[in-house]
């Protein structure tokens, strides 16, 4: 009798063991869930995540808060994300840039791959080679004219080392056998306004960073850095177009939370999500903004990512591009 009491309190107390995080899971979420962008307040992740931050909480009940963390090629935030509880609490805005540090930087305490779970894929952005109005350049070929005429004398922005916008103006010398002078800053925002002021000349900007400058004459856009133009800037030509081959550049965007989160939790942000992207004022403010939605299902972004950490690195390694 004793003994079959034994496994009867053993049977009772493992159920209370697990009672805490199955009840967690099924009420999820209970309180307030941080959202990480790897970037300072201003760029193109960030802008996303204020129109996707609103939303997503009306949809999950909780608040929402979104937290900056930027520097290193968005490696900061990205690590922070990587360290955090798997409780679905926490929430990485990751993009594009995250890939290509995996390369940049050979002593990250994080693995993009093993240390995340995939929830879905947002948005991709093409970029914009953008310049001060006091540059005489026009159009692309005026542009490599004036980098030759002028060796190592344009200075290019950038939202900082290893971000896309930084590989974008190093892939574009590559090709054009052009030498431009790179300038990282700490995030899309600072580096937009180090052009507007003509500290530089010239940026590779995510679209939703410079659209409006470029709409108010602030600054102008000489091409997109895709392969396709881009309804927000019609009027705009490709780099393609001006006969650069197998340039095409552009930033995505995506939400991972840390390994070992649950999959119940998962399904739940990955659902929330869907149905945010989906409203017809969201829609239309991302693609005021440059954005064109694109999302996946969790397995599918998973594979995305370890495609595009595949592919940045080769991109990397022929451009040469170094960690400053």
């Amino acid at each position: 009798m004793k003994s079959s009491y034994r496994v009867w309190l053993v049977g009772c107390l493992s159920s209370l063991a697990v009672m805490p995080l199955t009840y967690a899971q099924t009420q999820y979420p209970i309180k307030t869930v941080r959202l990480i962008v790897p970037f300072p307040p201003g760029g193109g992740t960030d802008t996303i995540a204020r129109i996707l931050a609103p939303k997503l909480a009306e949809s999950i009940g909780q608040q929402v808060v979104i937290d900056n963390r930027g520097g290193a090629g968005a490696t900061i935030g990205a690590e922070l994300a990587a360290k955090a509880p798997p409780d679905g609490y926490t929430l990485l805005l990751m993009t594009v840039t995250n890939a290509v540090g995996m390369s940049l930087y050979p002593n990250l305490r994080f693995d993009l791959v093993r240390d995340f779970a995939p929830v879905t894929k947002l948005a991709t952005t093409p970029h914009v080679v953008v310049v001060h109005p006091s540059v005489p350049a026009k159009t692309v070929k005026e542009l490599i004219v004036l980098a030759k005429s002028r060796p190592a004398s344009l200075v290019y922005s950038s939202s900082g080392t290893g971000s896309v916008s930084h590989l974008a103006g190093e892939y574009f010398g590559y090709l054009t056998g052009i030498k431009l002078l790179h300038v990282p800053y700490k995030g899309g925002g600072p580096s937009v306004s180090a052009l507007i002021s003509g500290e530089v000349s010239l940026a590779f900007a995510t679209t939703p960073s410079v659209i409006s400058f470029i709409k108010s004459g602030r600054l102008r856009g000489i091409a997109m850095t895709t392969a396709q133009r881009s309804p927000a800037l019609p009027d705009l030509p490709t780099v393609g177009d001006a006969g650069i081959a197998n340039y095409d550049v552009g930033s995505w965007y995506g939400l991972s939370v840390p390994a070992g989160t649950p999959k119940e939790i998962i399904a739940r942000l990955h659902d929330a999500t869907l149905k945010v992207l989906v409203l017809p004022d969201v829609k239309e403010r991302l693609a005021a903004s440059g954005f064109d939605v694109l999302v996946s299902s969790p397995e599918q972004y998973g594979e995305f990512v370890r495609t595009e950490v595949e592919r940045w690195a080769k991109v990397v390694k022929a451009s040469g591009a170094r960690a400053d």
